[in-house]
Parts: structure tokens; C-alpha cells; sequence
């Protein structure tokens, strides 16, 4: 069952599933590792939903998936910030938030701790996680699809967009959709896509957007090269934006660096494919 309550950050949330056993609770806190707001401990996926002004929806939506290591969110400039600026744009937008790691005090700083390389932090730290959160981003494209006449979007113009950790559940759902889940198009924003190299781009891959620094210091930017490469190979629209400055984790933050434009590209970029039009 899918039920509505209210939310501080958005106009709904929806959950995407319920009756389930909550094992520990979601909390949500100011880190000072990220300088920002966090979540961790997310057991039950939720869609956070934001509306744009009433008679400016362009009848488009964008599924929103924050990063963090898969051990948190960074929900405002990987979230919250993004689907503000989409409203703005007359873009329905929805905050993913996904089945985490469980983690103590600050999730944040066990992630710096604990990060060596991406192998290890896949295989030793989130590989049981990581499927879940895949299967939330699938469920979320469906939902919404299936939905998408509440909101007045067109069930085939609803997007997804995720950072790092967002990313490779972005990148998931682009390569393991099925009828009902298919993205209309997908953004994988310096993403990791560590577990998901062996999956075959489909025959009607949507369309891709893809933006990532060459100074990445998680060292995703490979990542990022590999998923345009594949998706250009097997002839699939794709555009890659591979700026030499940005480190990880831009996200929506400004940092006086060409990378703060790359949400502008995106929006040009969705301009050409037609999704910002009526």
C-alpha cells in the first residue's frame, strides 16, 4: 500500500512501501563532514514530492536521487535544491530517498573513514544495500509513471537524475528496467557504477546526460567515460559533460568553477530532447 502524510521539506511524501519492519530509525542531522543537511538509516523509500506553480507544469517529471556513499543522503544540494530549481522550470519533481547502510553517529565521516577505493567500499561496505536501492529507483520510475495523470505529467516524460551513490541507482535503473519502470531518459551525475559493468545497455536505452570532474577524488570519473562510451557504442543518445574541476560531491553547490553551470547544461540539454516544452 502507498499512502501520503505531510512534510516539512516537500508538498507529499509518498511512500513506496509500508507495514514493513522498521529495524532501526531514520535520523536526520547537520554534518559537519558535508557541511550540510544529512539522512541516514533509511529503511522505508519515500518520494518527496514538489509541485511546480499551478498552471506552469510543462507536464514533465524528474525523479531526483541524492548521493552519499550509500551510507547517507545529501539531501539538499543532491536533493531538495535540485528539485526546487526543476519547479521552477515547470518540472514535477520527486526526492528519492532509498535503502541505506545502517550507520552510527555521523554517517558522513564512517564514509571518509572507511572509503579506500571504490572495489573495497562496494565489497566490504554496501554490497547487500545496494540492490535495494536500485530496485527503489525502479519502483519510483513505476510509481510515478503509473501515477503521472495526478500531477498532470505524461507517463512518458518521467526523467531520473542521480549523484554518485544516486548515480549508479540511476545508471541501475537505465540498464534493468522493465516495461513499467523505463525512464524517458536518465542523468547519472558523477556516478559509481562499479557493480554494473557487465549489464548490456538495452535495446531502447533512453537517452543519457552525464556530468562528472576530471579531478574527482573518489576517482569516478572513469566511471562516467564508461557509461557514454557503452551507451554511444551500442548507438544510444548520450551527452557527457567531463569538466576538469569540480572534485566529487558538487552537486548544486557553487564552488566558482565552470562545473557550477552544469545544471544549466542539463536544463539546455532537456530543452533540445523536448521535456521542457508543453
Amino acid at each position: 500500500m502507498v499512502f501520503l502524510t505531510a512534510s516539512v521539506f516537500a508538498q507529499d511524501v509518498i511512500h513506496l512501501s509500508s507495514g514493513e519492519p522498521v529495524p532501526y530509525p531514520e535520523k536526520q542531522y547537520f554534518s559537519k563532514n558535508w557541511n550540510t543537511e544529512a539522512i541516514a538509516n533509511v529503511t522505508q523509500p519515500s518520494l518527496l514530492l514538489y509541485k511546480p506553480a499551478p498552471g506552469t507544469s510543462n507536464g514533465t517529471a524528474v525523479i531526483v536521487v541524492p548521493g552519499g556513499g550509500f551510507m547517507a543522503l545529501s539531501i539538499h544540494s543532491e536533493g531538495i535544491d535540485l528539485a526546487q530549481w526543476l519547479t521552477a522550470r515547470g518540472v514535477t519533481a520527486f526526492v528519492l530517498k532509498y535503502h541505506l547502510k545502517q550507520t552510527g553517529g555521523d554517517a558522513p565521516q564512517e564514509f571518509a573513514d572507511s572509503f579506500k577505493d571504490e572495489d573495497q567500499w562496494v565489497k566490504q561496505l554496501v554490497a547487500d544495500v545496494i540492490p535495494k536501492a536500485i530496485d527503489d529507483g525502479l519502483a519510483a520510475v513505476a510509481y510515478v509513471r503509473k501515477h503521472a495523470p495526478e500531477w498532470g505529467v505524461a507517463p512518458d516524460r518521467v526523467g531520473i537524475i542521480g549523484f554518485s551513490a544516486g548515480g549508479m541507482v540511476t545508471a541501475g535503473v537505465a540498464l534493468r528496467y522493465t516495461r513499467e519502470s523505463r525512464p524517458a531518459f536518465v542523468a547519472p551525475i558523477y556516478p559509481a557504477i562499479a557493480t554494473l559493468k557487465d549489464f548490456p545497455v538495452p535495446a531502447d536505452a533512453p537517452p543519457m546526460f552525464i556530468v562528472a570532474a576530471s579531478d574527482d577524488g573518489l576517482g569516478f570519473a572513469p566511471d562516467s567515460v564508461f557509461l557514454y562510451n557503452e551507451w554511444t557504442a551500442a548507438h544510444k543518445s548520450a551527452e557527457l559533460h567531463m569538466y576538469a574541476k569540480g572534485n566529487h560531491g558538487f552537486g548544486m553547490r557553487k564552488q566558482n568553477l565552470p562545473s557550477d553551470g552544469w545544471v544549466d547544461r542539463f536544463g539546455q540539454w532537456m530543452q533540445s530532447q523536448g521535456w521542457m516544452k508543453k
